[in-house]
């Protein structure tokens, strides 16, 4: 079947057609649909629109990187669940974001905006309540965008260490030492997005053959060297509750955890909307190509790591604090350990300064919005490179800022990077609701949109809520049932705290100065 024209997909659409600027210079010039989509949004175009459909696919998958991030961040889901509790607790999961992924896509289609959740609540909330809850939501972005670039970062600084520890077993890891690894790892950021932005659409693709390769690379090895549990023992049998929880099922229930970090940040391509040609149509093809591919790998990659601890207390227990890097070394020698999580290293710190660009963006639009503090200086862009330098510059500066808090406690920086579960839950359930909400009264006043799931939209968009809210409630749960000060999970507390502070700008700052997209958005008819 012939795909339609441009022509015609815009006549079905029922998009009026607006004057392209012709003096605009190359770097600027849009599709007849993203221009269209960006003056009914009210916005101007200030980024470059560079990105391509397969660089915008590659930079979704690159930055997701579920299987890499599966691979290094399981230790509450063998903790609590096992071998068995993993990969069940992994497929509900897979599954159940699917439900959250296609819901953000189709809203993606509707407002492709670097705004992302908060310009989509403003868009379809009530009138009165858009200003409150757009403003909350934002707040609650930036948090877990800024949050999740933080861990990114942290994770590289410290399976260096392992790697450290793996070459000289005397060496003893010490909090400084991974900041600063932290503070090498945000330079390489900074510089990357900065000075190499023109290069990030070449580059998106190469780093999906990486990424691709990387993962093939691990597949073998361990399926060819590694010592091998059995099918019993990895799908049935091989239950733990090393959490000591009542039950299993509740045991399971908090270790699912690992599983749902490795599946977020999906929507991270529609924060670089503005910056994607055709973007209504790519953008949320890029983010459910991206999940559902990341997801197959994912799941492919999952099950031969399983089949390949032939303990699970003891790949806890490890020097190194992986327990990937003891399956390495149950299968191949000390050069062969660092061989290999060298290769998953590379993927996670293109991962990493992705995300910081995809932060950066959504920080930029909310500025650009007024919703933060010195949003003339944090919405400006540099007017040669056209991207915003300073929200970058800002966001490597607080992760940081984050990483100096390890140097006291380890313990407060993790609830702090685990608040990137929480918020970003959070930004999916008012989202969802609210476009849930316009489909039932009123849904010719949803805009026209190139990604559209028909009849089953409303029943996917339920799905989705009941899901968002089903993970953030077993986010905030800690890893054991005797709490310390030490395992104690404090993002229910730092969640607390910023939704808090989120109201009290709300009330001195917000609802003086921050309107919500909405009050300059033009009506438009699905």
């Amino acid at each position: 079947m012939q795909a339609p024209n441009k022509a015609a997909r815009l006549e079905a659409m029922d998009v009026e057609i607006l004057p392209m600027d012709p003096d605009a210079p190359p770097a600027q010039k849009l599709t007849v649909l993203d221009d269209n989509d960006m003056q009914r949004m009210g916005k101007i175009q200030e980024l470059k629109r560079n990105m391509r459909p397969v660089a915008a696919l590659s930079f979704a998958s690159v930055l997701q990187a579920t299987w890499e991030f599966l691979l290094i961040s399981n230790d509450q889901g063998l903790e609590n669940g096992g071998l068995p509790g993993m990969f069940w607790s992994y497929i509900w999961t897979f599954i159940g974001f699917g439900f959250i992924i296609v819901s953000l896509s189709e809203m993606a289609s509707m407002a492709p905006t670097s705004g992302g959740q908060y310009h989509w609540v403003s868009e379809f909330a009530s009138p009165r309540h858009q200003q409150f809850l757009s403003y909350i939501t934002g707040w609650m972005s930036v948090l877990a965008w800024q949050a999740g670039a933080a861990s990114g970062s942290f994770l590289t600084g410290t399976i260096i260490q392992g790697l450290i520890s793996v070459r000289d077993p005397s060496y003893e890891p010490q909090n400084w030492q991974g900041t600063l690894f932290v503070f090498a790892m945000v330079l390489v950021i900074y510089i990357a997005n900065v000075y190499a932005s023109d290069l990030m659409p070449i580059l998106n693709n190469l780093l999906m053959i990486l990424h691709v390769l990387s993962w093939a690379v691990i597949l073998i090895v361990l399926w060819a060297m590694a010592p091998h549990q059995s099918a019993k023992a990895v799908f049935l049998s091989g239950w733990q509750n090393l959490g000591g929880w009542s039950t299993m099922g509740l045991s399971v229930m908090i270790g699912q955890i690992s599983a749902i970090y490795g599946s977020l940040s999906s929507d991270a391509c529609a924060h670089m909307s503005e910056e994607v040609k055709d973007a209504g149509r790519n953008v949320p093809i890029a983010i459910a190509w991206g999940y559902f591919s990341n997801g197959i790998m994912a799941t492919i990659l999952l099950v031969t790591l399983l089949f390949s601890i032939p303990s699970v207390e003891d790949a806890l227990n490890d020097d190194t604090g992986f327990p990937f890097i003891y399956v390495f070394k149950n299968a191949t020698s000390v050069a062969g350990v660092n061989g290999l999580t060298s290769i998953i290293l590379l993927p996670v710190i293109f991962s990493n300064i992705l995300f910081n660009a995809s932060t950066s963006r959504q920080t930029f639009a909310f500025a650009r919005d007024k919703g933060l503090p010195f949003s003339r200086f944090l919405s400006k862009v540099d007017p040669k490179r056209q991207i915003p330098v300073n929200a970058i510059a800002l966001s490597c500066v607080i992760s940081c800022a984050l990483s100096l808090i390890n140097i006291g406690s380890e313990t407060a920086f993790n609830a702090i990077i685990s608040l990137n579960v929480a918020a970003l839950m959070y930004t999916y359930i008012i989202s969802i609701s609210c476009v849930i909400y316009r489909k039932i009264w009123d849904p010719n006043s949803l805009p026209a949109r190139q990604w559209d799931m028909g009849r089953w939209g409303l029943a996917i968009n339920i799905i989705a809520l009941v899901y968002s809210c089903f993970a953030l409630f077993w986010s905030l749960w800690p890893s054991e049932r005797n709490i310390t000060v030490d395992n104690f999970n404090w993002s229910v507390v730092i969640f607390g705290g910023v939704f808090v502070m989120s109201l009290f700008m709300y009330m001195v700052k917000g609802r003086k100065e921050y309107e919500g997209p909405a009050v300059i958005v033009r009506p438009s008819h699905g």
